[in-house]
């Protein structure tokens, strides 16, 4: 391991204990609206899904924990799910809600103003907590497509206040070890007003509910040329950074892989993370993907997802602190910008290699599931029965 030594104290031990949270719809067929792609192996039922999330953390061993979606990954037994999911090696990250699918939700959920349809939203919340005491997941995710179309739709600051009402009724539900993440979008489908489009109103809602709402940041979720490392330095300053749901955009929320589309932008939002201390052992920041893919290999593209991760947080945690301070001390511009691009530019592959056989893992995933014979092996053991897809 010659070329370690030479790292910041505490380098090494920080990418040991990474945690990547994988989704488990990532492993389903997907698309755009125009048309879903099948391919051979894709998993039929949770259960499906969570072995092939297994097979990912086997190779990259950072990838302990994948995140459900409710009603698409809906069984009769949670707790005999989780227990598969301990018996193959990983475990029952973030449950995440549906509240957007349903005919009823066409003019919100728990915003709607139709209050029969806001009880049906907060019922589904509040099955899905249930869920999580079943599976001992910590975090339940909120994501909410409500909002209007066109100007006097509907009162906004009524929707503000049924809002506040939902989510302080879900938040009393939680077990004290169980946290709320609210999720933000700046459009679509609400094209006028979306209820939660910012990291702003997040941040209210959350800082009224108490400590264990906390925000979701999806980095695709933001208008062109945000900068997002500014919104995770503020949460992160102000103990409100929960989670993120990575994946890359070139327009708006393309779910691609990520670091696909700038993984410029992904270092700079490690850095701060690193920076505020969300790399801790202690930290409570979940990092999870949140990609649909649509025309690359599932398992495969998950796989070059962690990896594209865990680049970007070896690159950001080799960034020269003293000289960046220094500099930035200084007022020298120019050298405090090359302490950020000299840590960008450094190759870190051969660094994540020897660590991974240091873990005793193969030094290329993505190699390691080509030898493996996995997807051979899967795809033929899932012939008939309907793939899990988009919905599903």
């Amino acid at each position: 391991m010659s070329a370690l030594p030479h790292l910041p104290a505490g380098v090494l031990d920080t990418l040991r204990r990474q945690h990547i949270e994988l989704p488990s719809w990532a492993f389903g067929n997907s698309g755009t609206r125009f048309k879903v792609f099948a391919q051979p192996g894709v998993p039929r039922d949770p259960w499906e899904k969570i072995a092939d999330a297994a097979h990912v953390h086997r190779l990259t061993g950072v990838a302990p924990t994948v995140a459900l979606h409710i009603p698409w990954d809906r069984v009769d037994d949670y707790a005999a799910l989780g227990a598969h999911a301990r018996d193959l090696g990983v475990g029952i990250g973030t449950i995440n809600s549906n509240v957007f699918q349903d005919d009823d939700y066409r003019l919100g959920s728990v915003t709607n103003p139709d209050p029969a349809v806001r009880r049906k939203a907060i019922d589904h919340l509040l099955e899905c907590v249930d869920v999580m005491d079943a599976t001992g997941s910590r975090d339940l995710k909120l994501w909410f497509s409500d909002g209007t179309n066109y100007p006097g739709q509907d009162d906004l600051r009524a929707r503000q206040d049924r809002l506040a009402d939902a989510l302080a009724e879900v938040y009393d539900r939680l077990a004290p070890h169980q946290r709320m993440l609210l999720e933000y979008k700046l459009f679509e489908p609400a094209f006028y007003a979306t209820d939660v489009p910012d990291w702003g109103t997040a941040y209210a809602h959350c800082l009224e509910l108490g400590e264990r709402a906390v925000v979701c940041v999806d980095t695709g979720h933001h208008a062109a040329h945000t900068n997002i490392e500014f919104i995770v330095a503020v949460l992160l300053r102000a103990g409100k950074l929960g989670a993120f749901d990575f994946n890359s955009r070139f327009y708006a929320d393309d779910d691609l892989m990520v670091g696909a589309a700038d993984p410029f932008q992904l270092f700079r939002i490690m850095y701060e993370v690193a920076r505020g201390g969300g790399l801790a052992a202690d930290t409570g920041v979940a990092f999870m993907l949140d990609q649909c893919h649509n025309i690359e290999p599932k398992i495969a593209g998950q796989i070059r997802s962690v990896m594209n991760v865990q680049e970007a947080t070896a690159k950001a945690l080799l960034v020269d602190g003293d000289a960046l301070a220094r500099a930035q001390r200084d007022g020298d511009v120019l050298a405090a910008n090359a302490a950020l691009m000299d840590a960008f530019n450094t190759d870190v592959r051969p660094l994540l290699a020897e660590l991974r056989e240091d873990m005793g893992l193969a030094p290329d995933p993505m190699a390691a599931h080509a030898r493996s014979g996995y997807l051979d092996e899967v795809t033929a053991e899932r012939v008939g029965g309907t793939q899990a897809g988009w919905g599903a």
